[in-house]
């Protein structure tokens, strides 16, 4: 890691050591389990090369995105788990989100070439996932070719593929490129998730004991720092132990590292930097000497739970550090209002 960079964190985070851990859960074709004999899943996988791509890994980070371009299905598609498992299941959030990991390794190393060899597989996966919106604007949240699965959309899932979308199109506008039907369909599906809480959950049972369901939708950018804010404080006793981090429900005892982090960058689109901060400073104590990140602690029993550290844990902490201390010109990816709302 550059000086410069070193300088910019506090003494206690090292990431180069994070990163490592990321690096030792790749495999050598370019793909990140979730530990070394654990499964893979898109979402997850990118998280981890975003990882990579702010310690400034970058020909890991690309192998990566290879590794994504190797299996997408014909249709644009990657099933919902690799390696442990077969899998059956095609989940929306998780196609989209190359698009984002894609527009961030372009952020971080201007490099237009990648930006234009990874550009089919975005738009293969836009489109595949944009099938499947709703005239209401909501997007089916999963496939199964062996089951039948619930026609229903997850407000974290949606909020997700909507930063998907629009970095998408950040890279069809830097391509010189006009996707005028990918702009149709985010704005149908930002005004869903602002506006028509009623497509959200209609087939289950509320998903608002989650946190993410709680601050995720700030992630997608389409709030205002005052609209933040007023989400944040309304929940934010329900969701938040002090010292600890962040639950994963709110009737569980259990804080998750990775929900801590994102609930950091939601904090900083919120113009609340010293809450994030202080967010971070507590997930020093989850980290192991491996420099992996455990991925929860129950504070009722006082015990890591589960006893696993994975990759993309690692990479939401290190999202989490770019977004506080700036070391990327991509540190604001998920927290800046987006630049395509009516």
């Amino acid at each position: 890691m550059h000086n410069s960079l070193k300088a910019k964190l506090p003494a206690w985070f090292d990431l180069e050591k994070t990163a490592q851990f990321i690096l030792s859960c790749q495999q050598p074709d370019g793909a990140i389990r979730w530990f070394s004999e654990g499964k893979l899943d898109p979402w997850d996988h990118i998280e981890a090369v975003m990882g990579l791509s702010i310690a400034g890994h970058y020909t890991a980070a690309k192998a990566g995105l290879n590794w994504l371009v190797k299996n997408q299905n014909s249709d644009g598609s990657w099933q919902a788990s690799y390696l442990s498992e077969d899998s059956t299941r095609i989940e929306t959030n998780f196609v989209a989100y190359p698009a984002t990991g894609v527009w961030h390794y372009y952020q971080v190393t201007q490099d237009q070439a990648a930006l234009l060899e990874f550009f089919p597989m975005v738009e293969k996966a836009i489109d595949y996932v944009l099938n499947l919106q709703t005239s209401e604007g909501d997007i089916q949240w999963a496939l199964d070719t062996s089951e039948t699965l619930g026609k229903d959309a997850l407000v974290t899932a949606c909020a997700s593929i909507l930063r998907s979308i629009e970095s998408a199109l950040a890279i069809a506008t830097t391509l010189g490129l006009h996707k005028p039907h990918w702009l149709t369909g985010y704005q149908a599906l930002s005004d869903a998730l602002r506006n028509k809480p009623w497509r959200f959950d209609r087939t289950w049972e509320s998903k608002s004991r989650f946190s993410m369901d709680w601050f995720y939708p700030i992630l997608a950018g389409i709030y205002s720092s005052e609209e933040a804010q007023l989400r944040l404080d309304k929940r934010w006793a329900f969701f938040v132990e002090e010292d600890l981090g962040c639950r994963c429900v709110s009737d569980e005892p259990w804080v998750t590292v990775a929900e801590s982090c994102e609930l950091i960058l939601a904090c900083i689109a919120a113009g609340r930097r010293p809450q994030a901060l202080d967010i971070f400073k507590w997930l020093a104590q989850w980290q192991d000497t491996d420099g992996g990140y455990w991925t929860g602690y129950s504070f009722r029993d006082k015990v890591i739970w589960p006893q696993e550290k994975t990759s993309w844990t690692a990479g939401a902490m290190l999202l989490a550090a770019d977004a506080l201390f700036k070391l990327t010109p991509a540190a604001d990816i998920l927290t800046r209002r987006s630049r395509f709302l009516e």
